[in-house]
This record gives C-alpha cells, structure tokens and sequence, in this order.
C-alpha cells in the first residue's frame, strides 16, 4: 500500500457509505405502505421495487469483483456515488411503477459498488487484521440500519412525506463523496491492462448469467412469470438445474473451500437478513413493536461487530461461525413461540448469533481463500445477496400457508396472524441447523490450515 494514504479517512468514507446502504434498506421497508397508496401499487408490485435493489447489488459486486484490480476502488466509489444520488433523486421523483423500479435498481447497484470497492481496499489497507476491520466497517450496516428505522420514527411523528425520509439520505452520500474527493487510493496489485476476455472467462459469465435467469425466472409479462412464458410451469424446474450448474462452475473455478463458503453464505445471509425484512409481518401480532425489535436487534449487532475483534483472534473464523450457528437457531427458535415481552429477549439471543455473520464471512473468505482476491470477496457478497432475494417469496408463502392452516384449524381470529408469523420463524430457525453442521464440518476440515493473517 502506498504510504500516502489515509486509511483513516477511506475508512470512515467506506463506513459512511455502508451506512447509507443500510439506510435505503430501513427507509424503504418503512414506506412502502405509503408508496402503494400514492402510487396504486400491489403488493407483487411492491415486491417487484424491493427486488430491484436486491437484484442491483449482487449485479454489481459480481462486475466489480473482476474489475478491481483494474480500475480500482476510487472509480467504483465515485460510481457508487453517482449511482445513490441519481437513484434517490430519481425515486424522490418518481410517476409509477417504472419509474420506482429504475430508481431502486440504481440504489441496488450504488449499494453493491460500495462493497465491491471498500471490502478488498481494507483487506488490502489492513493486511494484518483483515478480519477485525471488516467486522469495524460492517458495523454500518446495522447501524445504519438503527439510523434509518430512527428517521422512519422521527419523520413520521413530524407528518413529513415518504419524499423526506428519501432525501434525508441524500446529506451522508455527500458526507463519503466529500471524505474520498482529493484522495489517494490503495496502488492496484497489477497495473497492467488486461482483456474484457481475462477479466470475465466465460465460466464466470455462465455463472452470472444463470443467476440472474434464476432471479428473473418468476417476474411477470402480462400477468404470468417467464417460466410460464417459456413452456414450463413450474419454476423449480428452471431454478433447481440452473442452481447446481451455478454450485459446479463455482466449485470449478474458485475450488472446494470457496465453494462451500459459498453455500454456507447463502444460508447466513437468509438467517440475517431474510428474519429482518419480514420482522414486521412476522412479529406484528406478537405483543412487541417489530421497529423496536428491528432497532434492538442491529443496534447490539453494531456494538458486537465494533468490538468483536479480541474474539475473532482468540477464536478462529470458521470457531465463530460455528458458535453463532448455535445461537442464531436457539434465537430463533425461542422468537417463534415467544410472545410479549419475551419477544425481546429472544430477539436478543438471535442478535448475539447473527451479529457476526456477514462480515466474519467476507473474511474468511480474505483469510482461508486469499487466491480468490477482490473477485472472490465480491462475489461472496453477491452471493449472499441473491440468496436472500431468492427466499424472499418463499417465506412469504410459509406465512400464507401457516395462515391458511390456522384458519383451517380453527384458530381464533385475533390469533392467526401470530400463528402464522410463529409457524414462519419456526422454519427459518432450520436454517442455523444446516449452518451448525456445515461450519462444524469446515472447522474440522480446517483446523491446522494457517489463515493469511496469520502469514505475516
């Protein structure tokens, strides 16, 4: 690394941009009722905006990875700048449908460039704890999060429009471009030009391709899914194949340990972030307010992830992987038969489990696969991502068929949201279980191989 840069500085742009990527997530979980009013909009159409920017960010990570190493973090930040503003400007201003869509993509790709740009730049900017300053820099994306559900609260108590709480966001995207204009950026591990060809192989295209067909598989042309369109009814048929192409050309390419670090990304991501994109739906009518639990639960992941760096060095990576597993399904599980106040302490246990996931895993990835560089972080991100868009409808139809159930069983009116919701976090709590045996497994595996860190 050059010595004239402050990594200090890029440090704290890469922290105020990861926060105004977890700002759009909470601001726009918080209007959408408000923008299915103003704009006519339907709940597959709500769904369609939200999956835009879920869509957006893995697209970008998985571009970004293979183009760091040539035009590097600095132009990545400047397009994650652009790409917030005009998608916040653009959403402020938008007539419909179309025009929501657009924006939210745009938001989705800046928040993605974000990542892209700033986890191999600190990696590279803290060879020596890599680990320790992913989890510092990740602690934006709860707190971020805290942040936006506070501007939610506090915009609404004031009757100021879904446009504000939008544009509030507008001030912290100067904050970064302002903290990286001047700068000098990490030098590139190689300078020299290198083909579109090298940069993007086609086992590499073929793997972006197939997700995005898999992403793409269920969205609607005149009222039917493409799948549908393509002759085939159901879209287990086109995803399951494409999926297991995906699994062999990753394993392929990046080798057995990436590509169970993969898989065990996906099962992660889904654990953190699916429970929270549906903590409204799910724990609405369970005695405790879902955007207290929400604040809750990412506020004690910010503080855990700002001062878990003594942990990750007393225990390896894949040793807190395994132990939050654990906790992440003991969280879980007491959440869905947790009722009143308990809620909040179940939310408690569940935030302790999964505090550590997302960026304990881009480190990993840093640590036991170094080989793969800024491509295989990125694409590790991009990974997480997707999965979480995938499952998204999925345990939206655990929650209709619980409901059904219950109504069928003869459960009490006042009670069959509450039902559903419980019967929902019931099989989420499943997929800790797969993690347990997963990272036990890898923990195993990789007991006596050295981490990176460890190699300086």
């Amino acid at each position: 690394m050059s010595n004239n840069v402050n990594a200090q500085r890029l440090f704290l742009a890469s922290c105020v941009a990861l926060t105004v990527t977890a700002m759009t997530f909470a601001i726009r979980a918080g209007i959408l009722t408000k923008l299915s009013t103003d704009f006519g909009l339907s709940d597959t159409e709500l769904g369609w905006v939200n999956a835009m920017a879920f869509l957006g960010f893995p697209l970008a990570t998985m571009i970004g990875g293979p183009l760091y190493n040539t035009i590097g973090p600095k132009k990545f930040m400047w397009v994650a700048f652009a790409s917030h503003l005009l998608g916040l400007i653009l959403t402020i201003t938008a007539g419909g449908f179309a025009g929501l869509l657009l924006s939210t993509f745009l938001i989705g790709f800046a928040n993605g460039s974000v990542e892209a740009a700033c986890n191999p730049m600190i990696a590279d900017m803290y060879p020596t704890n890599k680990t320790t300053m992913l989890n510092k820099f990740h602690v934006w994306f709860p707190g971020g999060i805290v942040i936006g559900s506070l501007v939610v609260l506090a915009l609404n108590g004031m009757d100021l429009g879904w446009q504000a709480q939008i544009g509030i966001m507008i001030i912290p995207t100067f904050l970064y471009a302002f903290l990286i204009f001047g700068q000098n950026f990490p030098e590139l591990v190689s300078k020299e030009k290198t083909s579109l060809a090298r940069l993007f192989p086609p086992s590499y295209l073929a793997i972006v391709i197939a997700l995005v067909l898999v992403a793409a598989s269920d969205f609607k042309v005149s009222d039917q899914p493409l799948h549908v369109l393509a002759g085939i009814e159901n879209g287990l048929y086109v995803k399951i194949p494409l999926l297991v192409l995906v699994a062999v050309l990753v394993y392929m390419r990046f080798g057995p340990i990436y590509a169970a670090l993969a898989f065990l990304m996906s099962i992660t991501a889904t654990s953190e972030l699916g429970t929270q994109q549906w903590v409204e739906r799910i724990l609405g009518n369970a005695g405790a307010s879902p955007m207290v639990v929400l604040i809750l639960v990412t506020g004690l992941m910010a503080v855990g992830r700002f001062f878990g760096g003594p942990l990750i060095h007393r225990v390896k990576p894949i040793g807190v992987l395994l132990g939050s597993s654990v906790i992440a399904a003991l969280g879980l599980y007491f959440m869905s038969i947790a009722t009143g106040g308990m809620v909040y302490l179940a939310a408690i246990l569940f935030a302790v489990g999964v505090m550590y996931f997302w960026p304990t895993m881009i480190g990993s990835t840093a640590e036991y696969v170094p080989s793969t560089g800024a491509l295989g972080l990125s694409f590790m991100g991009g990974v997480g991502m997707f999965a979480v868009s995938l499952w998204q409808p999925v345990i939206g139809g655990w929650i209709d068929g619980a409901r059904q159930t219950a109504i069928a069983d003869g459960v009490a009116p006042e009670a069959v949201e509450l039902a559903a919701g419980q019967a929902a976090l019931a099989n989420i709590a499943l997929f800790p279980l797969v993690l347990i045996v997963g990272f036990g497994i890898l923990f195993v595996v990789l007991r006596n191989r050295p981490t990176a860190e460890a190699a300086h």
